[in-house]
């Protein structure tokens, strides 16, 4: 059997799962139960738990014990820990560690590269309450791991604030300045994986390798709960983390964006727990993604990202401030952040004299901004023939948030960008945004796909990437006389050809 994990609001909603189940079926197996499917656009944990409890082990129950009852053990005093931590009296040095033995989820930590981030500015107005940041960072020196083409994805390993490590170390009674080694704990040498590099202080383990800011899950309420010295903190926890405290967990953990940090610290303040029983309950911290704003042609020796700083008022008047944007907008100039490369799907069109439509409201405007400078460098420096680009952008207002606006109009001036749409959502009374624009220009965006050979390049939110495939469906229907079932696999098959890319996120 077999359980999939997904998101609703992506168009190819487990298909992971449902292509291993049904493949798996096909080589032989004999399914037990049917494909489970959890959906983390609502309670994914949730979808899981009740996949567990009334579908696998009633079904494994019947198939291996029959009615015979099982013996409850008595609940431990605390939790059994797969590590052990070794304190030194100094850094030490750093074993050599091989890539099979590394946690599967852990591997930029060993593998990411430090580089300087040589440049930040302010792409929005003063008067914008919000903050977004063009970075660029140098990646000279940073080898395979930085080496780049236009448009992939950058890869940032975040750090957690000073003041949210020293919260933490404070609430458990750590001293942040001791070095340890993290070992395998006695009886789990044979499953042992190097969770981060060691030996390092317990500042580092707590400001690199622990998310301490995001909500943690209910099955990590419930690992917490154990460690409660306080009858009612105890039963809070277990409350939260049960089936019938969804409801709950939702408002007051999610919604209120409360982490692992302010259960320690204020909510459940009795909480005790060794440093290697907190590594194995607090998640990971993992690696932020940004679209490259840059040209690996123009720019080989430096990765520009967009990055928009978040900052969130919570429902107790506290800010709420993004892990990896807000240790990005700290970094001084100078300063290095680990960093890689993740390969992407947004690749120029090998023949060059192909139109592209790019569609990139706020920061997805990044990656366009990328085949731009590639298609500028095509058409001036290279003399290609280069086709049309036809660029779709949207944000608040033209005088507030029109990020990179400067750059746009160099490339209106100059040829690169042949048509600019704008779609300005607070500055009328109907909000416009970028799919209204593109189902205004049905007629030439039909000629561009049908007769030209059109390449389309769509980046930024799940809700805005499903409307504009909603309207891209239309033009064809209308516009090629097809039904909308005829207009889907006219799409798809773009896609399948890689001249219809997304890259959206929820």
């Amino acid at each position: 059997t077999l359980v999939g994990l997904g998101n609703r609001q992506y168009e190819h909603f487990n298909a992971m799962g449902k292509f291993i189940d049904e493949s798996v079926g096909k080589l032989g197996a004999v399914r037990i139960i049917p494909l489970g499917v959890g959906d983390d656009d609502d309670d994914l944990e949730a979808d899981f738990e009740n996949w567990k409890d009334t579908k696998l082990w009633p079904a494994l129950k019947k198939k291996y014990i029959g009615e015979s009852k099982v013996k409850k053990g008595k609940d431990a005093k605390l939790p059994d820990c797969h590590y052990a931590v070794e304190y030194l009296d100094g850094p030490g040095s750093m074993d050599d560690i091989s890539e099979d033995n590394i946690h599967l989820s852990s591997k930029h930590y060993f593998t990411a590269v430090e580089c300087p981030v040589t440049l930040k500015r302010e792409l929005r107005s003063p008067a914008d309450e919000g903050s977004t940041l063009h970075v660029e960072i140098d990646v000279s020196e940073g080898g395979k791991e930085v080496k780049y083409q236009t448009a992939d994805n950058l890869g940032i390993l975040p750090v957690n604030s000073n003041d949210d490590v020293e919260r933490v170390a404070k609430a458990l009674n750590y001293d942040l300045s001791a070095y340890f080694n993290l070992v395998p704990a006695p009886g789990h040498e044979s499953k042992h994986a190097a969770l981060f590099p060691t030996p390092c202080t317990v500042h580092d383990c707590l400001a690199k390798y622990c998310d301490l800011a995001g909500s943690p899950r209910r099955s990590e309420l419930k690992q917490l709960a154990a460690y409660a010295k306080d009858a009612t903190s105890k039963k809070a926890l277990l409350r939260l983390a049960s089936k019938d405290g969804k409801v709950e967990y939702k408002d007051k953990i999610l919604d209120a964006k409360v982490g692992i940090i302010d259960i320690i610290s204020k909510l459940c303040p009795s909480i005790e727990m060794p440093l290697e029983h907190f590594i194995s309950v607090c998640p990971r911290l993992h690696p932020r993604y940004y679209t490259i704003s840059s040209s690996s042609t123009l720019h080989p020796n430096s990765i520009h990202a967009t990055v928009s700083v978040l900052k969130d008022m919570r429902k107790d008047g506290s800010m709420f401030k993004g892990v990896c944007s807000n240790y990005l907008a700290d970094v001084v100039e100078n300063g290095k952040v680990r960093a890689f490369v993740r390969d992407s799907t947004f690749r120029l069109p090998s023949d060059a004299s192909k139109p592209i439509i790019m569609i990139g409201p706020g920061t997805g405007i990044a990656p366009m901004r990328a085949l731009l400078q590639e298609r500028s460098h095509q058409k001036l420096t290279q003399n290609l023939p280069v086709g049309d680009n036809i660029l779709y952008f949207g944000c608040k207002k033209r005088d507030l948030d029109f990020i990179y606006f400067d750059e746009l109009n160099a490339y209106e001036k100059e040829g690169t960008l042949t048509q600019m749409h704008l779609a300005f959502s607070r500055e009328l009374k109907e909000k416009v945004y970028v799919q209204h624009l593109l189902a205004k220009n049905a007629e030439d965006t039909w000629k561009l796909l049908d007769e030209q050979g059109a390449y389309i390049y769509v980046c930024g939110g799940v809700k805005m990437g499903q409307d504009v495939s909603q309207a891209l469906k239309k033009i064809v229907a209308q516009c090629g006389d097809r039904t909308s079932m005829d207009a889907k696999k006219y799409l798809d098959d773009m896609a399948s050809h890689g001249r219809f890319i997304q890259e959206l996120w929820a």
